[in-house]
């Protein structure tokens, strides 16, 4: 029996991807939701993994994962897990076909080739935006940004649309107020954060200190109160921003524990629990 009654679909966060072959077929493939997708499938769910522009604007990235639902739904309807931005292309994906549908019921018509979303849950998304956003974006200046993002696009091949529409201001001026929630999908949402400031050579060991004086507890980038929306289940203790996807560092949890430290964080697990829970409400 399957475990959820519809599709999941698994929409990825900033630079991110669904699967990346860096040697061809020398060398595995790299995924962005490490073991999590076999762990759904092999529990009987159906999962749909997207690829959206790694750092495109919401816009964008928001188009993309329409055209991959649309592609392998084949109508159906859907249940999405987000992980960070992948939840505000979800939210505005949503919202404009909200949008299409409030148009076409005015004007006497029907919508063709329509997503058909039941129920969104996002892990970790900047729904009010982050305080580490701003302080890069403070830090180099609007006069240096232009140069800034042509150097990255030029060397890279990527949009930089993403960057300035994860301030705070742009998702409490902006973004929030032109995205509403459609009233027949399901919100819930996750927040994690770090019980104490990451270790020295972390890639987070900036941003938590720069959030946490901020907006208080969080990942390492996105705050738990930025996490907030729709229904709140919960912030995930002692988790970073990557372990939520399964990319964690073994070494240094086969240590903790070792030292008698609870449990790890299990990230298909937590997968496999969202899977049961949309069960639960019919989903």
């Amino acid at each position: 029996m399957p475990n959820s009654k519809y599709p999941l679909v698994l929409a990825h966060g900033l630079f991110g991807f669904a699967e990346l072959k860096l040697a061809g077929s020398y060398l595995p493939p790299i995924h962005y939701w490490r073991g999590i997708k076999e762990a759904l499938i092999a529990n009987g769910t159906e999962v749909i993994t997207a690829t959206v522009p790694p750092s495109g604007t919401i816009e964008e990235r928001a188009a993309k994962l329409r055209e991959n639902i649309l592609a392998s739904s084949k109508g159906r309807p859907v249940n999405i897990v987000a992980h960070s931005m992948g939840g505000l292309d979800a939210r505005y994906m949503i919202s404009k076909s909200r949008q299409k549908r409030s148009l076409a019921q005015e004007q006497s018509k029907e919508v063709e080739n329509d997503i058909n979303v039941r129920a969104l849950v996002t892990v970790a998304t900047p729904h009010h935006g982050s305080a580490y956003a701003d302080f890069l974006l403070d830090r180099i200046g609007p006069d240096n940004l232009p140069t800034l993002y042509s150097a990255w696009e030029s060397t890279t091949g990527l949009g930089t649309g993403a960057f300035s529409q994860l301030t705070r201001k742009y998702m409490r001026a902006d973004f929030n107020p032109r995205t509403q929630d459609d009233p027949e999908v399901r919100y819930f949402s996750y927040g994690a954060a770090l019980t104490k400031p990451p270790p020295l050579l972390s890639p987070f060991r900036g941003s938590y200190g720069v959030i946490m004086r901020e907006e208080g507890p969080n990942d390492g980038l996105v705050s738990v109160d930025s996490a907030r929306w729709g229904e709140y289940k919960g912030t995930l203790e002692c988790v970073s921003h990557l372990d939520l996807i399964n990319w964690t560092n073994r070494l240094r949890w086969a240590i903790r524990k070792w030292m008698g430290e609870p449990q790890p964080f299990n990230a298909i697990q937590f997968y496999l629990r969202i899977a049961s829970m949309l069960e639960k409400e019919g989903l």
